[in-house]
């Protein structure tokens, strides 16, 4: 690739960084070093279980500077052996800049409630992190849903509350020992409701800002 990652603008270590790996999923990570033609990033909890980790695997990234976002496509080639887990990637094309609409993650700690049946009851999570494309919320009991199940989703975003109609994208074991599991939500939604959770986000992101800078 002609002027390699050097003429590629990254932006500083330790900044927000999303991993496009498809069916409208895009998980936050960070970036994490600057290696030459390679860069690492953190690697997501949700894909531990997932073919993704191996390496040869083409997706794309994307960072969120004011008013754009930068999209870069990359192939993985290393996944770190040993805990902090980091991929190592390598740009495969130039970054290129792209104003449509994206689904960026944030926010935690809403209550999900799952209109799915669960042992007879519905079933009730905490938020993870949410965007316009899907969710990730913690369950402290093991449940009956699976890929594939049709859920609703009820979860409060500070102002206003968001019924979302979705399906159950993966269920893992909740990781470090905690007890329960970790569900992978996707869904559409309209732009009434895509526009709660936009503005829900942008909130969220201003108030982490904060707390890192009193840090």
């Amino acid at each position: 690739m002609e002027g390699g990652l050097a003429a590629i603008d990254l932006p500083e270590i330790g900044s927000p960084m999303f991993l496009v790996l498809g069916a409208g999923v895009n998980l936050r990570s960070r970036l994490e070093s600057v290696d030459g033609e390679t860069f690492s990033v953190a690697a997501p909890l949700e894909t531990n279980d997932l073919a993704v980790l191996e390496p040869g695997r083409e997706f794309e990234v994307f960072w969120v500077p004011p008013r754009t976002r930068i999209v870069l496509p990359v192939r993985l080639v290393v996944v770190s052996g040993s805990a902090p887990l980091r991929w190592t990637l390598v740009p495969t094309g130039g970054a290129r800049t792209d104003n449509r609409r994206e689904y960026v993650r944030g926010g935690a700690g809403a209550v999900v409630r799952l209109e799915a049946e669960v042992s007879g009851q519905p079933a009730e999570g905490v938020l993870l992190d949410i965007s316009e494309g899907g969710l990730r919320c913690w369950i402290d009991e093991v449940t009956s849903l699976a890929q594939g199940d049709h859920v609703e989703a009820t979860v409060w975003l500070g102002t206003a509350e968001a019924k979302l109609s979705g399906v159950v994208h993966t269920v893992r074991e909740a990781p470090d020992g905690d007890p329960g599991q970790h569900l992978i939500l996707t869904f559409d939604t309209p732009e009434e409701v895509a526009q709660t959770i936009r503005q829900y986000i942008l909130a969220w992101e201003i108030g982490e800002r904060r707390r890192n800078k009193r840090t």
